[in-house]
């Protein structure tokens, strides 16, 4: 029987070892060590951010780590501006908030510089981690499951990073700005001076939440192509959805002020129907190939 081009190139592959993870079945603990090479190469991407970072710690501290509690931060005028721009006046501008930080332990700078480096450390490294996690999984999938899973990298990027972006210039701003402009009683002898600890604690969980949060259509789009979900199931369970949403927004606002849950539960409820619309895409291209095939 005559070989064909691809069984030549086949075998030429197979002679120069390119095919050598097709060929050897991985045991047990290849995949353990396969995995530990993964998380160890994740980890140095994480650490070479975080050191990036604490080697400029100061400029990321004055310049992003304070601007959300900052009077003159961009959010604040491109608000007012939008609010005027909509002819409803002064609707969108928040009142001008100076917060004053202290610093409450011996070692609260530098923790705080350690706390900073680390936590974005991992939000410039999450594409490659993410990246890392890919190709971990990749070898077990099928042609077709890869054929899907091509550009993952980039738009699970793109959700994380719209995400926090919108956490830190939307949510923050709003959300420091209503705690600082809180009182209690009305003695006036109550002063606002919150631990810097604190503030990032709050800043870091309001950019990480809403970058996770974010990945809800990406998450949805992989589950419909598994087969556990579809367009009709969640359209059929919005109205349970809807509460989950309204939860996760009082989860991921720090402060209990409606106007920040409402903010962050808007834009969920969008990409929750942008995850019905491609769950339903796949949905019907599944049953279109069904259509084939029979």
């Amino acid at each position: 029987m005559a070989t064909t081009t691809s069984d030549r190139k086949s075998f030429l592959n197979r002679l120069s070892g390119k095919d050598k993870s097709e060929q050897t079945e991985m045991t047990f603990f290849d995949h353990i060590e396969e995995l530990r090479w993964h998380i160890m190469r994740s980890v140095i991407a994480w650490l070479v951010g975080a050191i990036l970072i604490f080697i400029n710690i100061d400029w990321v501290y004055d310049n992003l780590i304070l601007a959300p509690a900052n009077e003159k931060f961009v959010t604040y005028g491109a608000l007012c501006k939008f609010g005027q721009w909509l002819h409803v006046g002064d609707a969108f501008c928040m009142p001008p908030v100076k917060i004053d930080f202290q610093v409450t332990e011996v070692n609260g700078t530098f923790s705080s510089a350690i706390t900073i480096a680390m936590i974005g450390g991992i939000i410039l490294a999450f594409p490659y981690i993410f990246w890392e996690l890919w190709r971990f999984i990749k070898p077990a999938l099928s042609p077709k499951e890869r054929k899907y899973g091509r550009g993952s990298i980039f738009w699970v990027s793109l959700c994380f990073f719209t995400g926090a972006a919108f956490g830190y210039y939307l949510l923050a701003p709003f959300t420091f700005n209503f705690l600082a402009s809180f009182t209690l009683g009305k003695s006036g002898m109550i002063q606002y001076r919150p631990a810097i600890n604190d503030y990032i604690d709050s800043l870091t969980n309001l950019i990480l939440g809403c970058g996770i949060a974010f990945e809800l259509p990406v998450l949805c789009y992989v589950l419909a192509k598994i087969g556990l979900i579809t367009g009709s199931f969640l359209k059929k369970y919005f109205k349970f959805a809807f509460v989950i949403i309204l939860v996760v927004a009082a989860i991921i606002t720090p402060s209990p002020d409606w106007t920040s849950q409402f903010l962050v539960a808007i834009p969920l409820v969008v990409l929750y129907w942008i995850s019905i619309i491609l769950a339903s895409r796949v949905e019907r291209r599944k049953l279109k190939e069904e259509k084939e095939w029979s």
